[in-house]
């Protein structure tokens, strides 16, 4: 049996625009592979097959090529297009080793129109405002003009005769949806381990509604990347270097590359201790190896990638230092407070002492936090009884729930609530999740979270600027809506000013109040630091360094005190352990603790197999899969069951959001206590 084809795909080419050694690991079963499974581009590829589906009805009359099967495609693909003119969705077409699907290809005599769908959202008019000031591609508009480029290459390969515009169809943010209801027109399900857009009955390009997707002809910025004049620093001209990528990738032979703080850091085929034990390979650990010598004990120290916030990584790597170790502190040497701006101007450690603090534990192998008592005493003298954490869930789609919303336009769904009294008494003491369908949540999630807080003067925490941000969208969204509709408005607005500091958009609307949300990230920023968290100040790693180096927070959690009627009430769960211990003694994240979604659901209606297509992981384990759940709700044809097994889902993984916000405090106020 011949082995099967190793063509170069258009989504290969892009992979190889970040790493081109990454082409030799794709596709390969013994490798990890972080991205298959990653939640956040499972709900960016759903969003993507909704607006591919839109698309075909904003070009109606076409012919799909459904079959996965690279010849049958092909061939399908010549027959149809042996008519004068036709419209052909995932046209098959290849030119050697070169391989592409076309989401949308119009075939009108001698002209081809190629035009590749993509969900991403653009405020524009043409493709040259996708550039910067100097001409050049940044590189957040690479991937998608790039794929654009060697789809008409290829495409010209393959027809030579033919005459070739390229356009870019995408998510207007200029648009307002006109109709209600546009999302849910376009269903998700899995088919044969698929996913796949199912479309309403009676869904017509007339019931759309105004067009939300924007055609930007692109074949003018096509004409930089070709004649190598768009900021890259490629070596070959584009068609000789599309062809050493194909030969490579036919060949099965690695491609060496550079190693990169960006690239590096953020390897899809970085392997897990888990994976790794299961006999995974890393290809993140095979590329250390070959460009910097490191053998397997190396792997746990930490890297030069690792440094928070650092633009000199790859100059680092560049001249060889790959260890955390072996950068000298006097090259991290603080900037002036004078001149390092608002962020450097503030109480505690700067950014660049604490990129010099994160270098010195690790020169001196020291594991123990950094506290800064002083500082945090400082800011928890100023903070008023009952303090208040709180979380909020949110999501942005690409085509709209609601008329009169935007491309991406942000919505708030669901908030967790913890109260911490003056006596230091914990309640899980409120929560919203808006789960019906079809209905614009955030106006009733805010009032909604006005209730749980309007009560006294307490101190509100958020973790990181998600919540400001979402309360400045929710205060714009109030600002534009009708006031007869929306009779509580202004006092909505009122009340956002006193919580929250205005955002860019909204500097000089209001001057925050004194109640205006906490950070807590800003403060572990300023005044903490853990070497466990490798570098990240993200919550879901500071609070499992946090949980394994403090012993009060062991002994407290280790025994079922949260839930229904338990020493901490809570309104999900019932006499749970947050502290359960690995195989090497070491507390587990409490987030691979969250009780699987189908637990509690009807046994003899829901199993496990059936909610596989719901949620990409059985446990809600971040804000990715908490978005993918919602819209799922929304877009998705479930049953009762299922939907109530979601919701109950969010709600815990939410409610631990605030928890575990609640147990950063609990370990501050602690180590003061006992310093």
């Amino acid at each position: 049996m011949a082995p099967a084809p190793r063509y170069l795909t258009k989504s290969r080419f892009v992979m190889a625009l970040e790493c081109p050694t990454k082409l030799f690991y794709t596709g390969k079963g013994e490798y990890a592979d972080h991205k298959k499974d990653d939640p956040f581009l499972s709900a960016l590829a759903e969003g993507g097959f909704q607006v591919g589906e839109l698309a075909k009805l904003y070009f109606p009359g076409g012919h799909e090529i459904e079959t996965l099967a690279h010849e049958e495609a092909l061939r399908q693909t010549q027959e149809l297009l042996q008519q004068e003119s036709v419209i052909l969705y995932e046209a098959a077409i290849r030119h050697r080793n070169l391989f592409l699907r076309a989401d949308i290809l119009i075939k009108d005599g001698g002209c081809f129109e190629l035009i590749e769908v993509k969900s991403k959202s653009f405020d524009g008019i043409s493709a040259e405002d996708m550039l910067k000031d100097n001409g050049t591609i940044p590189a957040k508009w690479q991937p998608y003009l790039y794929d654009v480029a060697f789809q008409k290459h290829v495409l010209s390969l393959a027809f030579p005769e033919m005459q070739i515009r390229s356009y870019l169809l995408l998510a207007d943010k200029n648009a307002r949806a006109t109709v209600d209801g546009l999302n849910q027109r376009f269903l998700i399900y899995r088919e044969k381990g698929r996913s796949r857009v199912r479309v309403r009955e009676g869904t017509t390009p007339e019931t759309l509604g105004r067009p939300i997707l924007i055609r930007v002809p692109v074949d003018r910025v096509l004409q930089l990347i070709y004649a190598g004049r768009d900021g890259s620093n490629r070596d070959l001209p584009f068609g000789r270097w599309v062809e050493f990528l194909s030969e490579h990738y036919e060949q099965d032979r690695k491609i060496p590359s550079e190693l990169g703080a960006k690239k590096c850091k953020g390897c899809e085929f970085r392997c897990t201790v888990e994976e790794e034990r299961i006999g995974l390979k890393s290809g993140f650990k095979e590329c250390w190896r070959e460009q910097a010598g490191l053998e397997e004990p190396d792997f746990a120290e930490p890297l030069v990638i690792d440094l928070w916030k650092s633009n000199r990584r790859d100059s680092y790597l560049s001249q060889g230092v790959y260890f955390l170790r072996d950068i000298e502190p006097e090259s991290l040497q603080p900037r002036s407070r004078g001149g390092a701006g608002r962020a450097e101007a503030k109480p505690g450690l700067s950014r660049s002492e604490r990129r010099r603090l994160q270098v010195e534990k690790a020169r001196s192998d020291d594991p123990s936090p950094y506290f800064d008592a002083e500082g945090l005493k400082a800011e928890m003298d100023r903070w008023v009884y009952p303090l208040h954490f709180i979380d909020f869930e949110t999501t942005q789609v690409a085509i709209p729930f609601n008329r009169g919303m935007s491309p991406y336009e942000g919505i708030a769904f669901q908030f967790s609530h913890h109260k911490v009294d003056a006596d230091g008494r914990i309640t899980h003491a409120g929560q919203y999740l808006h789960g019906e369908r079809g209905e614009f949540p955030s106006f009733a999630f805010l009032r909604a979270l006005n209730r749980e807080l309007e009560a006294d003067q307490g101190t509100i925490f958020r973790y990181a600027a998600h919540e400001n941000t979402y309360l400045n969208i929710i205060y714009n969204q109030l600002q534009e809506a009708d006031a007869a509709e929306v009779p509580d408005r202004d006092e909505l607005c009122r009340w956002i000013t006193t919580v929250a500091q205005p955002t860019e958009r909204n500097q000089g609307c209001w001057v925050p109040g004194r109640r205006n949300m906490v950070d807590q990230l800003e403060l572990v920023q300023r005044h903490f630091y853990h070497p466990a968290t490798g570098g990240s100040n993200s919550l879901k790693k500071v609070l499992p360094a946090v949980l394994g180096s403090s012993e009060y927070l062991q002994g407290k959690y280790d025994r079922p005190i949260y839930g229904r009627g338990q020493e901490i009430p809570s309104l999900n769960f019932e006499a749970w352990s947050w502290i359960r211990f690995d195989e090497a003694g070491m507390p587990i994240d409490p987030y691979r603790l969250l009780p699987p979604i189908f637990e509690g659901a009807e046994e003899d209606y829901l199993e496990e197999d059936d909610l596989e297509h719901l949620i990409s992981d059985a446990h809600l384990a971040d804000g990715a899969a908490a978005m993918i759940a919602y819209a799922r709700m929304q877009f998705s044809e479930m049953g009762e069951s299922e939907r109530q097994a979601i919701q109950q889902a969010l709600l815990k993984y939410c409610e631990l959001d605030t928890l575990a916000m609640v147990m950063l405090w609990e370990y501050w106020s602690r180590e003061l206590m006992a310093g």
